[in-house]
């Protein structure tokens, strides 16, 4: 190779660095000193934080009281002159120059959902302002209408409508799936609640009627113990607790075992204090022991022990249950946690069940059991749930 060419190849290589360095300084120099870029890239900002703001709104529903808010941040993101929602039973929210439009809203909303698709209604009924309509499509129904009024309909409205139409569609289908989620953790409240019900009240009102006479005292501290119990495992407000809350109620229902068992049942709780404030799902340390009551110690004929604990491994609280009773066959115990049946350790499977909802299929109970081996049962919650306050719950 010559010098010449040696020569050309390196002032290419030069010029292609410099060529890159010039772009990047064209590209920092474009950008100014604005945190968010270039223009683009600053309407994309404002596009997606428009819809953010929206999609609150949306999550009660297209009837609720406050989609208004909605169609104000829609309207901006469209830059129309007025947007108005109708619901599926009519309801209509508007932002925007309102008058006269809540009749125009229904009327076009009820040719969309004749027609189900999108449509541009040149001057409707004589007016100055035409409109652009586009049905909210959820679950393969129609259950609403976004309409944008304008002075004039051109097509990148026509496509932004649509897209609006969909973003509110995704943003009720995921408050439907909220509410399915509530209604089922609701459900299985109930479950654990009728759990609790007929075994347990029984047993606990036995208890303190065989004291009543032989020591009145310990009856009356009884009776306080068992209200404190039945009132926090039968109240009405919120899917969370605290740990610390908890551990009060299953101290109040292992009195109330204890007077039953007596010195056949020996309890053990080694708790870390800076874990007590963590927020746990409600109901879901307390079927643990009472599992481990009932199907553990209570069949063995000379009775046993269980161990609470809990301690802090930095992101998570760990909790674990254990007691040395009468265990079961790993591979039972499996069918149990997988099978919605009625039947024992109903409470077992539904804790496992609340958890995997909420924390991820990983979130789920770690049980350890063999026939005659006790059982521990092990769960791991999340010290920062901001989601998961039990005052605002």
């Amino acid at each position: 190779m010559t010098d010449a060419v040696v020569l050309a190849a390196v002032l290419g290589a030069l010029g292609g660095v410099v060529l890159t360095v010039l772009l990047l300084l064209a590209r920092r120099l474009a950008r100014g000193s604005a945190d968010l870029g270039s223009a683009a890239e600053r309407a994309s900002y404002e596009a997606m934080h428009r819809a953010s703001l929206a999609a609150r709104h949306l999550r009660g529903g297209l009837d609720g009281p406050e989609v208004a808010r909605a169609a104000r941040h829609f309207r901006a993101l469209l830059g129309s002159a007025a947007i108005a929602i109708v619901s599926q039973d009519g309801t209509v929210s508007v932002d925007g120059a309102t008058e006269g439009l809540d009749s125009s809203a229904v009327r076009i909303s009820r040719r969309i959902r004749e027609s189900g698709r999108r449509q541009v209604f040149r001057h409707p009924d004589g007016d100055d302002i035409e409109a652009v309509g586009a049905p909210i499509v959820v679950d393969g129904q129609v259950s609403g209408v976004v309409i944008a009024f304008a002075t004039r309909v051109r097509a990148a409205l026509v496509r932004a409508t649509g897209e609006v139409a969909d973003w509110c569609a995704a943003q009720v289908e995921l408050g439907d799936l909220d509410a399915s989620r509530t209604a089922l953790a609701e459900a299985e409240l109930r479950s654990l609640r009728a759990q609790i019900s007929p075994h347990f009240i029984y047993n606990a009102l036995t208890a303190i009627a065989s004291f009543i006479h032989v020591d009145p005292e310990r009856a009356r501290d009884l009776v306080l113990e068992f209200a404190d119990f039945t009132r926090y495992s039968f109240r009405r407000q919120g899917e969370f607790t605290t740990l610390a809350e908890e551990l009060q109620s299953i101290h109040s229902y292992l009195a109330l075992e204890r007077a039953r068992f007596g010195d056949r049942l020996e309890v053990t709780l080694r708790v870390a204090p800076e874990t007590l404030s963590t927020v746990i799902p409600f109901l879901s340390v307390q079927p643990l022991v009472e599992n481990a009551v009932r199907h553990g110690v209570e069949p063995g004929e000379g009775g046993g022990s269980i161990r609470i604990e809990s301690s802090d491994d930095g992101t998570h609280t760990e909790i674990t249950v254990e007691d040395d009773g009468v265990g079961m066959d790993p591979e039972t115990l499996r069918t149990l946690l997988t099978t919605a049946v009625d039947g024992a350790h109903v409470g077992l499977r539904n804790v496992d069940t609340r958890l995997r909802q909420m924390y991820g299929s990983g979130g789920g109970l770690v049980v350890e059991t063999n026939a005659g081996a006790g059982t521990l049962v092990r769960m791991r919650i999340p010290k920062s749930q901001p989601l998961h306050d039990p005052e605002r719950d």
